[in-house]
């Protein structure tokens, strides 16, 4: 049997999860991690299961030309990761082992780890629209958003859906 190597796959926005169901449709190996994050709409809150890395998955495959062929041939990709220019990199199967353990540990996965405690931050959605600040304390799936008024040496903190800040 062929050696295979996984490699990182680049797809359209948003089609992680519709390229993943082409390429099992295929008979290719992919790893698509992935997490779940409540999502906040105007009338309900709801778990959702987001991809960790977003507009990536991974695929395992034999270093043949039709393998990359095949692949790239799924609707919804767009092209392999390479650090050199038409040929894809391959991942190094440790990594791969190390995110699927961390995935099956159960342990919290932080989807949002751009934002670190200390970030100026402002807010995107809701009745705090358009509001900066500081983000204080993260927790899963929420923030603790922070406005200070410098002049009066005071502070005001409140808990908002993590999806609803960025860095400003």
């Amino acid at each position: 049997m062929t050696q295979t190597n996984w490699y990182a796959v680049y797809v359209k926005s948003r089609h992680e999860f519709v390229v993943a169901d082409e390429l099992r449709k295929k008979g290719i190996d992919l790893f698509l991690p992935s997490a779940t994050k409540l999502n906040q709409w105007k009338d309900r809150k709801k778990q959702v299961v987001v991809p960790l890395f977003p507009g990536y998955l991974f695929v395992s495959i034999a270093p043949e030309p039709e393998e990359f062929v095949n692949v790239i041939k799924t609707r919804g990709t767009v092209t392999f990761i390479s650090l050199v220019p038409g040929h894809p990199t391959p991942v190094a199967s440790e990594e791969i082992e190390s995110l699927k353990m961390l995935l099956v540990s159960g342990e919290r996965v932080d989807i949002y780890p751009h934002l670190q405690e200390g970030t100026p931050v402002r807010v995107t959605k809701g009745v705090f629209r358009g509001a900066q600040g500081m983000l204080k304390q993260k927790n899963h799936g929420q923030h603790i958003f922070l406005v200070n008024v410098e002049l009066l040496g005071r502070s005001v903190a409140v808990k908002m859906c993590a999806e609803d800040v960025e860095a400003a």
